[in-house]
């Protein structure tokens, strides 16, 4: 029987691609440098080619060969993690590690509400919770590094699977002070001569909610952009303007006395839908809908 590639290796490899970087790529791996660069080595000799160009104890260059092999690799390792998971799913449902990505504009508002839940419905799943931007999330599902992600749509998946979880509005948030704010609800002629503050490009919040409001991507002032909802309440209070956030916020980020309001939009339609999307085909599927379905209630009860 021929010699093959471990896990072990192929994990050891895949992770100094990434990083670039031995001593980061063995921390990652939580072993020593020295069984790291061993274990690349012992790769290297199986496989009789060089996979890594060693230019200084800092500087790391994968070869042409080198990249083909990583690409393979992951998708070897996703497979052996696929396979792990499907005895898990036959056992005992959402049990075990499960990798989530989660954009920032839902994470903070939805997670904490269905964790609860969720450890006492499931006690033995360990959920790792990563945070980043939707592009960001889906390249990282596409590569097994995330299980499943809970983004909002409209947005291109990339052929994902997906279960919606229901469709969400935004509000007009003002400072108190200001004349709109003795109004019951606002409407987009009143937002035309307003200053409009908005998350900066890449957040799809940003063209999600102008889109729902009718607004075109050029009515935003670029020369206020923030890097969170919080950010944006904060610029409301101090006068810099007014924004549009999701509904789902507004209990965390908009307290009472803090100098902003929120006012009904009369002529929004629903910005956003969010879901939870997964690759075609995981054997977690099952697993992926019971973990849906729970942040569906969970949306129900916020909303109630």
């Amino acid at each position: 029987m021929r010699a093959l590639p471990s896990p072990r290796q192929l994990r050891y490899l895949v992770t100094v691609a990434e990083t670039l970087h031995f001593g980061q790529a063995a921390d990652r791996c939580n072993v020593t440098q020295s069984t790291l660069s061993a274990g690349i080595r012992e790769l290297e000799t199986l496989l009789g080619v060089t996979l890594i160009e060693r230019q200084s104890r800092r500087r790391v260059v994968m070869t042409p060969v080198g990249h083909e092999i990583v690409a393979r690799a992951r998708h070897l390792l996703m497979e052996a993690e696929t396979l792990v998971d499907v005895a898990a799913a036959r056992t005992k449902p959402l049990s075990g590690l499960l990798r989530l990505g989660v954009i920032p504009t839902i994470g903070p508002y939805l997670l904490p509400a269905a964790l609860p839940a969720l450890r006492r419905q499931y006690p033995d799943l360990r959920l790792y919770l990563h945070e980043a931007l939707t592009d960001t999330l889906l390249e990282r599902l596409a590569v097994g590094r995330l299980d499943a992600v809970l983004v909002a749509t409209p947005f291109d998946l990339r052929g994902m699977v997906s279960l919606d979880l229901g469709e969400e509005d935004v509000v007009a948030a003002l400072p108190a002070d200001h004349p709109l704010a003795a109004r019951d609800t606002v409407c987009e002629a009143d937002l035309a001569d307003e200053t409009l503050l908005m998350l900066e490009d890449g957040h799809c919040l940003r063209d999600h909610a102008l889109s729902a409001c009718h607004l075109d991507r050029g009515r935003a002032d670029t020369r206020f952009q923030a890097t969170s909802v919080s950010t944006l309440t904060q610029m409301v209070a101090a006068g810099l303007g007014v924004t549009l956030l999701p509904r789902m916020a507004v209990a965390r980020e908009v307290p009472p006395k803090g100098g902003v309001v929120v006012r009904n939009l009369a002529e929004a339609r629903p910005a956003r839908t969010l879901v939870l999307a997964w690759r075609p085909g995981a054997a977690r599927e099952p697993d992926f809908r019971l973990l849906g379905e729970l942040l569906r209630e969970t949306r129900v009860g916020q909303e109630g």
